[in-house]
Order: C-alpha cells, then sequence, then structure tokens
C-alpha cells in the first residue's frame, strides 16, 4: 500500500457519501474547503486571543499543521487540526496572563507547548509500535469524558472574573451568548454551522450601536485595521524552556490523546472505515503540528470536532478538502490586516462568545458518556466522573517540590490513575 494514497474523482449524488480517498470537481473541493476554514475560524482565533498569542500566526500554524497530519496519515484520515482550548488553563497559569493584550511571558508557554508536543509524539510512536488497546485500556469513556469537560468547566472563570471589566461588558457577554444561542435554535443550513462566528458579528454590532452610537461604553477602534497591510509576516515568537513551566504544560498530551482518539472514532463511524490502524499516525502528525506550532509562536494543536460536525452535516469526507482548507488558512495566516480586524473585537464580547464555547465543551465531555452509554450505577464510573469533575474545576492543585500541577492535568492524571486503581473492583 502506497504511503499517500491517490483520490478518485467522483460526483455528488442526493444520498451518496464521498469518501476520504475520493473527491468531487477541484471547484466544489475548494468551496468545500472554505466552509471548514469558517467552521474552525472562531475557535481557533479565540484559543489565542484567551492566551495573549498573536491569531495570525495561529491560524496560520492550523494551515500548517492540517498539511503535516495529512501527510503523516497518508491522506487517509479526514481532520482539520486548530488551536486547543485544553492549553489555556495551564498556560495562563504557568506564565501568569493577565486575560487582554499580548502575553508578556509567552515564550515560557511555547517551551511547553513544544514539551507537550514532544511528549505527545512520543505517545504515538509508541502506539504505532505496540498497538492502541493499551491507550483504550488506560482511558476509556468514563475517563476521556471526563477530562474533556473538565477543560471546559476549569476554564470558565475566564471569561466571567476577566473579561467583563465593567458592568456594561458584562450586559454585553449577556447579550452574546444570547445571540449565540439564537442563532443556534433558530438559524437553518449553513448560518446554523456557523453559530460562533455569526452570533460573535451580531453582539459586535450591537456593541458597535451602544459605544460608538450612544456611547455607553469603550468605542469600538478600527484605525489599526486600516492602518494594516493587506500581505505581511506575522509575529513569530521564540520559546524559552523554563523547568517549571513545561511541567505544567507538557502533561496536556494526554487530553490531545483523548481528544484524538475521541475523534478518529467518531469519523471511522461516520464513513464505516477501520480508522484505528493509523491511531499512532494520527498522534504523531499532532504532536509534530504541536511542536511546529510553539516554535514560532503558535499554540497548541489538536484535531477539531467543529470540522467533525460539518463532514457528519455534509457527509462529504475527502480527504482533498482539508487539503484546500490548510491553504486557505496559511494565506490568512499572512494577512496582517485579518489579525487587526480580529483584535479589534472587544474583549466583552469575546468574553459572551467564550461562555458559550466552554460550556460546549463541557457538554462534550457529557455526549462522549452518553454515547458510549457510561453505566454511573457502576460506583467505580460514578466515582470517576465524581471526583475528576470536583478537582478539575476546582483547580485542585498538588505540589511537590517545585513540581506543581493543578486544575486540568491534576483532573486528567486523577481521572487515569483513579480508573486504574478502582478498576478491579466491586461493580455493585
Amino acid at each position: 500500500m502506497a504511503w499517500l494514497m491517490r483520490w478518485r474523482p467522483v460526483t455528488v449524488g442526493p444520498e451518496k457519501a464521498i469518501a476520504p480517498d475520493e473527491r468531487l470537481s477541484w471547484p466544489q473541493t475548494a468551496a468545500l474547503g472554505l466552509q471548514h476554514v469558517i467552521a474552525m475560524f472562531g475557535a481557533t482565533v479565540l484559543a489565542p486571543l484567551l492566551m495573549g498569542f498573536d491569531p495570525n500566526v495561529a491560524v496560520l500554524m492550523s494551515g500548517v499543521g492540517t498539511l503535516l497530519f495529512f501527510f503523516l496519515t497518508g491522506g487517509r484520515v479526514p481532520s482539520y487540526l486548530g488551536s486547543s482550548f485544553a492549553f489555556i488553563g495551564v498556560v495562563i497559569a504557568a506564565t501568569g496572563y493577565a486575560g487582554s493584550g499580548p502575553n508578556p511571558n509567552l515564550p515560557l508557554a511555547l517551551g511547553g507547548i513544544i514539551a507537550c508536543g514532544v511528549l505527545y509524539t512520543v505517545i504515538g510512536l509508541l502506539v504505532s509500535a505496540t498497538g492502541s488497546g493499551w491507550v483504550e485500556k488506560l482511558m476509556p469513556p468514563v475517563v476521556t469524558g471526563a477530562v474533556v469537560a473538565v477543560i471546559g468547566l476549569n476554564l470558565a472563570s475566564v471569561p466571567i472574573k476577566n473579561m467583563a471589566p465593567t458592568p456594561f461588558d458584562a450586559w454585553m457577554q449577556a447579550a452574546t451568548f444570547v445571540s449565540v444561542a439564537v442563532v443556534a435554535v433558530f438559524a437553518r443550513g449553513m448560518l446554523q454551522r456557523l453559530l460562533i462566528l455569526a452570533g460573535l458579528i451580531q453582539a459586535s454590532l450591537i456593541y458597535a450601536l451602544l459605544t460608538n452610537g450612544f456611547g455607553l461604553g469603550a468605542p469600538i477602534d478600527l484605525s489599526k485595521v486600516a492602518a494594516a497591510a493587506w500581505i505581511g509576516l506575522p509575529q513569530f515568537h521564540a520559546p524559552v524552556f523554563d523547568g517549571a513551566a513545561m511541567l505544567m504544560i507538557a502533561p496536556v498530551a494526554l487530553i490531545l490523546v483523548a481528544e484524538n482518539l475521541g475523534h478518529l472514532k467518531a469519523v471511522g463511524a461516520m464513513t464505516g472505515r477501520d480508522m484505528t490502524p493509523f491511531l499512532g499516525r494520527a498522534f504523531i502528525g499532532d504532536g509534530l503540528a504541536t511542536i511546529a506550532s510553539g516554535a514560532v509562536g503558535g499554540t497548541g494543536v489538536t484535531t477539531y470536532a467543529e470540522n467533525i460536525g460539518v463532514m457528519a452535516a455534509t457527509r462529504i469526507y475527502s480527504t482533498a478538502v482539508f487539503v484546500f482548507a490548510a491553504l486557505m488558512a496559511l494565506a490568512l495566516g499572512f494577512s496582517p490586516k485579518f489579525g487587526a480586524l480580529i483584535q479589534a473585537i472587544p474583549l466583552a464580547v469575546m468574553g459572551g462568545v467564550s461562555i458559550v464555547v466552554f460550556g460546549l465543551i463541557a457538554i462534550a465531555g457529557a455526549r462522549i458518556w452518553v454515547d458510549h452509554q457510561v453505566d454511573f450505577r457502576d460506583p467505580r464510573n460514578l466515582m470517576v466522573a465524581a471526583i475528576t469533575l470536583v478537582i478539575g474545576t476546582g483547580d485542585f492543585t498538588l505540589k511537590l517540590g517545585a513540581f506543581t500541577l493543578g486544575g486540568i492535568g491534576t483532573a486528567t492524571f486523577g481521572a487515569i490513575l483513579l480508573h486504574a486503581l478502582l478498576r478491579r473492583g466491586r461493580t455493585d
């Protein structure tokens, strides 16, 4: 079997699904690629803003990472790699980021992101050499569901405590998450799929009316957008390797493993193809993409559920679509005007969107339990989930000398160790 498969040209019918090794005409493929760019856009831009990273670099490296993933999986796994929210809590803790503007300690975070990518790549190499059975035994649905839920719950205080400095901003956060909810419930078709982007635009227009129009808060300033060039290099940064930051951020690799494992199973179920043989390659691709991103100033990356949702809606799984999406992301990354436009979004609006996104992440964890029919009458499952949720949400911290493990890291290791300890116990 050749490493890189070839696409077979096909035409789409009303009931026909397009397989990973098939493709539509190139114009249709390009249009579908744009749809995937739009789907990943909100989260890929929001995550770097919450950590004080340059969103242009994050978008650029999402394209680079997706291409890396494509080649390392031989073009057989349809996935888009975007900014991971799993890094937000540990990056904020490691850098002491205040919540707005550029992160002054960004290089410390980059060193930790690279360490995470290295650990993730090593796990991928082990899976390629030994198979994936041990990963699935170590992280069954009760564990992965709890870990994913904790990511959203642990981050809940970020928008509520740090992104609404005035009462007006708090009201604008409420207007924003209501706007997103209205789009999610009442919109139809592709607009509903783009609920985050559509809600953000709607809330920004409301904010502009109230501030620029009626003077109720800090007005939106578009002067930097007008002054920015259409084409130019983003602001790259070099990493600094600090032991404490690396130890704090590297364990996120286990969360990325859980996410990637769940996403590959979802893609396998949708396409009717066994993706398990490509699990090791997928981990390696995601790990190397995270290393590459951290090396130049980008966030850690992960396979995106948003794009899996688009595939489920369209039933088009062609990996050619993701090549086009990646190339479009590269083009956006080299546009300073695009970056300036993102930076002009009001903090309160970003906070309202964050409330929705973090809530959706928490619910995604619960959905893993539902989809896999996790039995909470079993006290082992009950204890693993209950303890993990509270120590993760409450930011339970353990210290051993200079080493500190808190929040998402404590919850991740706690869930894995608790399950390993309790799984041989009684079920009644």
